[in-house]
Order: C-alpha cells, then structure tokens, then sequence
C-alpha cells in the first residue's frame, strides 16, 4: 500500500477545539506520525498538499441498515425483517449486507467511513449487527467488529408487525414477555453447557450466550420513555452491563434516569416526519437537551430513513438548536466510535489509529460553502471531489 504525506492539515481539537496546522503521515493503513514538520523520503510516497484545509477523522454512523436494505432494488432487496418469527437472535447482519448497495458510495462521498449496520425493528429480538467499513466489494474483508451487538426492539414496530395478525406480541407486556423468555433459555442453556449436559446445540440460544456473558452490547430500539425504562430494567434483571439506546425520542424526558444508570443514545433519525405515534415528541432540540444534561449521545441517519449523506446535515441541525460544534462533531466520531467500542482504533486523529481520514474545504459545519474534498479509507484515497484549491 502507497504510503501518504498529507501536508499543511487544519487538525481540530477535540478538548478544546482549538485549531492547529500539521502533518500527517499514513503507512500501511494506520497514522504513523503527527507533526508540524515531517520529512519522509520515499519513492513509492503520495504527498498531497491540503492547503490548510480541514482534516477530521472519518465520520461515524452507529445506527444504520446500509446495505440489509438495498437503494433501488424493491422488495427483493429489503432483508432486514425476518417477520416469520418475532424472536430471531441468530440472523446475523453480516449474511445480509450488500457491499455493492449505492448507499455505500454515498457514504464515501459524504466522508462517512464507518457504520454499524443491523437487523430493523420488527421483532423482540432482530439479530446480530456489525460494524464495517463504507469502502469494499467483500464484507469479510470491510468488518471492523463482527458480531458487534444483539439487537432488540420495544414499542409500536413488533406490535403492529404481529400483532395485527393476532399473533404475539400484541401488547407491550408481550414485547419484553418474549424477550424475558428466550434470555431465561439462554441462562438454562448456559449452565447446561458448563455442566456438559449439553445434547445438542441451539443457535439461537448461542447468539444470546455471548452477551449474558457480557462479551456483546444491547442494542435496544426505544423511542417512548417508557419504553426505554423497560430496556433498562431488562438489562439490570439479566445483568447485562453494555447497553445503548437506539433512537430515544422521548429520552430528554428521562435524562437524569440516563444519567443515573450510565446509559447512552444513539440519537435520531432526526429528519424523519412523526409517522407513527411514538414519535410525537420528536424535538430537534432534543440532542440539546440530552447533551447539557450530561447524556453521551451519538447522532444517527437510521439509514435510509435519513440518507446516510445526511449525518453531516443531522450534526448542523443539531447545532443550529444551539447544540456546540464541538459536541456535533463528537456526536458523530469519537462518541459513536465509543458506542460502538471501537474507540482504539477509529473515530480519532492519533497515532497507531487506522487511517480513516476526510478533507474538507471549510468549516466542517458550514454545509452551504464546505464539501468533502478527500475520503481516505484504510490509508487508501477512496474519494476526491477535485483537485485542491
């Protein structure tokens, strides 16, 4: 791999956001060097010279169904609902995404580098998600974290998608009633497995083995209050210590709930119309309100209810309600890397970090007059807009 020089980058500080002028150097994927000056000879080396343009680690979209629900392609490429059955923890995202899907490019194009992709909220328990990489034509080789979380869902989605038929869930209490249910089998089948009475595997029951052991976090879709509260007092029955929160519509109502129980959002999507009854209370405000609160937040499209383009435009709406440029670009970096417990290796400019980089020719919240000018994936030039002027 083409080592890079990017000479003369604006870099930003994430404590302060201060602003200072620096080199950066990409070897075999990772950051190798931050300077003020660096001299590297090489005859295989790319210089480019980004004028004191802005260079920010890659943007990060913890919440999205890129590629399991493909762009154009109808209902045969829709795959994430398995709506046979409202209890699926063994659907893995990873045998469903589409790497080739145009959302892909989209992302590259809008400087977004990495997303969680996972099963939608249809039933109790959705699947497996993963995280990956926007750049690639082999899944395997795009992982970032796989499997990353289980995915569980409460409130109108399983209700309306079963309970119409008369099946269950019907009610809320069948919701968290289904859930409860397959968690006791997985504790059943976990000490039938340590005593070695196991007669023979269930993968079902071996989805949810890793994360009543704590090795995965619950990725729990709740936009009530209530709902939310319900998550939590699942995951505290079943000692489960890793949960996020997807969506949150109404989690400023309960922030310092959130607080007190060390909880985080994964907010939004935020653009999306108030379509069903628990998004009433969608505020843009909202991300405001949960941040000086003190909740941790990451800012999500949920793509493709908001376009995966559409991070950078969440994070400036976000701002334009008075949430800090600071707090909006952590909300979709570092505070979505974190969530996604990749923080050692994305989401900042630091050494030994992959080299997951974008350019940009202004102020990164400016969306009338700054663009992304370079997608730099994995040490690699992905994208380039045009030539830097």
């Amino acid at each position: 791999m083409q080592p890079i020089l990017l000479k003369n980058c604006v870099l930003i500080n994430f404590d302060n956001y201060s602003k200072s002028k620096k080199d950066i150097l990409l070897r075999n994927g990772k950051i190798e060097q931050i300077a003020v000056n660096i001299n590297f000879e090489s005859d295989k080396l790319r210089v480019i010279d980004v004028k004191e343009h802005y260079a920010l680690p890659g943007f990060i979209d913890c919440h999205t169904h890129m590629g399991i629900i493909e762009e154009a392609t109808g209902k045969l490429g829709i795959d994430n609902n398995e709506t046979s059955n409202p209890v699926t923890p063994h659907l893995r995202a990873i045998d469903g995404i589409n790497p080739l899907d145009i959302s892909f490019k989209d992302a590259v194009r809008a400087g977004v580098t990495c997303v969680m992709s996972g099963p939608g909220s249809n039933n109790a328990v959705g699947g497996l998600n993963t995280v990956l990489k926007t750049y690639g034509r082999i899944i395997d080789k795009m992982i970032v974290k796989n499997p990353y979380g289980l995915k569980i869902a409460l409130g109108e989605d399983p209700m309306s998608c079963y309970g119409n038929s008369g099946k269950c869930p019907v009610t809320r209490m069948g919701v968290t009633s289904l859930i409860r249910e397959l968690f006791m089998r997985a504790q059943d089948y976990m000490v039938e497995k340590e005593q070695g009475k196991l007669r023979e595997r269930d993968i079902r029951l071996e989805a949810v083995v890793p994360l009543l052991k704590g090795e995965l976090t619950l990725r729990a879709h709740a936009h009530r209050a209530d709902d939310i509260v319900s998550v939590i007092r699942i995951a505290e029955e079943f000692n489960i210590k890793k949960l996020v929160i997807e969506h949150g519509t109404e989690a400023h109502l309960i922030s310092d709930y959130l607080i007190e129980k060390n909880i985080p959002i994964a907010f939004g999507p935020i653009l999306t119309p108030r379509i069903k009854m628990e998004l009433r209370k969608r505020n843009y405000s909202s991300a405001l309100h949960l941040v000086e609160a003190g909740v941790k937040i990451a800012l999500i499209t949920d793509h493709p209810y908001n376009s995966i383009d559409q991070l950078r435009s969440v994070a400036l709406l976000a701002v334009s309600e008075g949430l800090k440029p600071l707090d909006a670009l952590k909300s979709i970096t570092i505070n979505a890397a974190q969530m996604l417990e990749c923080d050692d290796r994305i989401g900042k400019l630091e050494v030994g970090y992959d080299a997951d980089i974008i350019i940009l020719n202004g102020d990164p919240l400016d969306m009338i007059n700054t663009k992304v000018v370079i997608t730099i994936i994995n040490g690699e030039v992905i994208y380039e807009r045009k030539k830097l002027q």
